[in-house]
């Protein structure tokens, strides 16, 4: 035996209607900025050349330039890497070459570590010289203060 109420089976106070909320709700939108935040801060050291070096200090002003260059790095133990490959001071020219398309425009950067010696950037940026590139700088850090 059932009774039957006159307003579809729902005890109460006869017909509601739906209001939309009218508050927004910024929970969600926080939580993604805050995810977000927290990969930019993680990936944002993993975005430079990944070669560790100990650059010496220098009063020369930055080069900016629209482009991204290739790195040529030299650490403590005499390695050359082009970016972050190792490559042999004997085929460093033909990899510059082709990685760049033989275009002798192309700006080539090169880091030594502070205690090799000069003899050996000297090598390496000779090479890079005789396979044809121009422009070819050195790097070094800004000193303390700057």
């Amino acid at each position: 035996m059932g009774m039957n109420m006159g307003n579809g089976g729902r005890a109460g106070t006869g017909r509601t209607r739906y209001r939309p909320m009218a508050e927004i709700n910024v929970t969600p939108f926080v939580d993604v900025m805050l995810v977000l935040l927290v990969v930019f801060m993680v990936t944002a050291p993993l975005l430079t050349v990944g070669v560790p070096v100990d650059l010496p200090k220098t009063d020369a002003s930055q080069i900016s330039t629209p482009e991204e260059p290739i790195v040529i790095t030299i650490d403590a133990k005499n390695r050359i890497y082009i970016q972050e490959t190792e490559v042999p001071l004997d085929s460093l020219a033909a990899r510059l070459g082709a990685i760049t398309g033989a275009n002798p425009d192309t700006r080539i950067y090169v880091r030594g570590d502070r205690s090799i010696e000069y003899g050996r950037i000297m090598e390496v940026m000779g090479s890079v010289g005789q396979a044809g590139f121009k422009k070819v700088s050195l790097l070094a850090n800004l000193p303390d203060g700057k």
